[in-house]
């Protein structure tokens, strides 16, 4: 007879996956040696403690052949993304340049690979290139999911795909299939995001980057993540053409990569327009980018074209949850700061990079609202939630108010505790938005990091950080006794 968790089979998967995380040191490991930065050895280190590690944990279960079951997915990735979490810190732990303690450590790879983009490092200028390298790196493996990537490349985990996909794969549509076979899908998706990283990379470079910060940059945009290689992030070239490139690419990747797949198999842009919540996040990006720019021209004392260029560009920024910054918007109007901060609230469309609600739980919570209203006047009628014209079905509906439950909850509860551990509530709350909407800069006294943060504060953003990359049910459901029942 079966236990509620076959935990054999999971430790088997979490090995081998651990093992796969491992010669994701070996690119910084050579970084560090083209540039003769000195930093070699913590990657070294780190690859041959991760791929140890990852070793005892395969070895004794490697005949556990079982099939994977979605209950078991859970565990899986909640267990891999909190595992990576500590060992993609350890090279971070063995640097001389930033020294880091064990929680800012983890802090900052948790916040790469969730790619939140909240950091508690400064002076990245001077940092080596290794570590800074990295630092992009780990966005970048986090944006798609590890998890999804592994599906693509290790089929000889002989494993359920399907239940991993499911499990890690954000978004309330997320059980359409792109290709017949899981794998399939999972590197279909690959393709399109490595696809989209190369022609960011190479964009970047064309308009006066250089190929160190066009390839980090070009991670971090197609991931939202909002790592830079400096601290001025994009501010520091000041340059029109580079924001423009950004907000070009953070524009696609806070689309559907589903969209961009069928764009390229069908050859049509009808699609995106075809699709409601592209339409609704198109619409909502330019009122707020409206109401940014209008209120820094008037009230802010911001001549115009300064005000276009840079409302239009943090407002991207902020509501694809990048976190890339042009200029000081913390000495911005209060209510621009503000409708930034909402704007990242709402996030971009489910199957995209991005962080927060998603467009598509906020476009049918509005259509819900609405018919809840129509309910009142005609109490007898029949009327379908719908999304275009096709009707979304009861259970959708429900599973989408039973995530905001759940995310005002935890919202609430991770807020009085960090105004618990000392914050103001400014502070507190602009630090939870940034992390539990994996935006990363804030208001307040996070609003350039984490860096003054006392160490309780840094562990409960980690916790924000994993519950917003993870849609929030991923990870409590672990939390339910059910969950561990036969």
């Amino acid at each position: 007879m079966r236990t509620a968790v076959q935990i054999q089979v999971v430790l088997r998967i979490i090995g081998a996956l651990s093992v796969f995380f491992s010669f994701t040191m070996l690119p910084p490991l050579a970084v560090s040696w083209y540039y003769r930065d000195g930093a070699h050895l913590p990657f070294l280190f780190g690859f041959l403690i991760i791929l140890g590690a990852g070793l005892l944990f395969w070895w004794p279960f490697r005949h556990a052949q079982r099939d994977l079951r979605v209950r078991d997915g859970f565990l899986v990735v909640a267990l891999l993304w909190v595992i990576l979490g500590f060992t993609g810190a350890v090279p971070l732990l063995m640097v001389e340049r930033p020294y880091l303690s064990f929680t800012d450590a983890v802090f900052e790879a948790v916040s790469g690979l969730t790619t939140t983009g909240a950091t508690v490092i400064s002076g990245l200028d001077g940092l080596p290139k290794s570590i800074l390298y990295y630092r992009q790196q780990l966005q970048w493996l986090g944006g798609m999911g590890i998890v999804v990537l592994a599906v693509a490349v290790l089929p000889l985990l002989r494993v359920g795909g399907m239940q991993l996909y499911r499990a890690e794969t954000p978004g309330p549509m997320k059980d359409t299939k792109l290709t017949p076979r899981i794998a399939e899908t999972a590197k279909a998706l690959w393709g399109v995001y490595l696809g989209l990283t190369v022609v960011c990379a190479f964009s970047y470079w064309l308009v006066g980057m250089e190929p160190f910060d066009a390839v980090g940059h070009a991670f971090s945009t197609i991931a939202i993540g909002g790592f830079s290689t400096h601290d001025a992030s994009l501010g520091f070239f000041r340059s029109p053409a580079v924001e423009a490139v950004a907000i070009v690419f953070m524009l696609v990747s806070g689309i559907n990569f589903a969209l961009h797949f069928e764009i390229l198999r069908r050859r049509r842009l009808r699609v995106y327009f075809a699709d409601s919540e592209v339409r609704t996040y198109v619409a909502l990006l330019a009122l707020i980018a409206m109401l940014a720019s209008g209120y820094l021209w008037w009230h802010g004392g911001v001549d115009p074209r300064s005000a276009v260029r840079h409302g239009l560009f943090q407002t991207i920024s902020f509501m694809t949850t990048t976190g890339f910054t042009s200029t000081d918007y913390s000495a911005w109007p209060a209510f621009v700061q503000v409708i930034l901060v909402f704007g990242a609230f709402v996030g971009g469309c489910a199957g995209s990079t991005a962080g927060g609600l998603k467009v598509i739980r906020v476009l049918l919570l509005y259509k819900q609202g609405i018919r809840e209203i129509l309910r009142l006047i005609h109490p007898q009628a029949e009327i379908p939630v719908k999304v275009g014209r096709v009707p979304v079905s009861t259970r959708v509906v429900e599973a989408v108010w039973g995530f905001f439950s759940l995310y005002v909850v935890s919202f609430a509860i991770l807020m009085a505790l960090m105004m618990a551990a000392g914050l103001d509530q400014v502070t507190a709350f602009a630090a939870v938005a940034a992390c539990l909407n994996n935006l990363g800069p804030g208001l307040g006294e996070v609003t350039a990091g984490f860096m003054t943060m006392p160490d309780s504060v840094k562990w409960l953003a980690c916790f924000a950080m994993l519950l917003g990359r993870l849609e929030i049910f991923t990870l409590l459901v672990l939390l339910v006794p059910d969950y561990w029942r036969s």
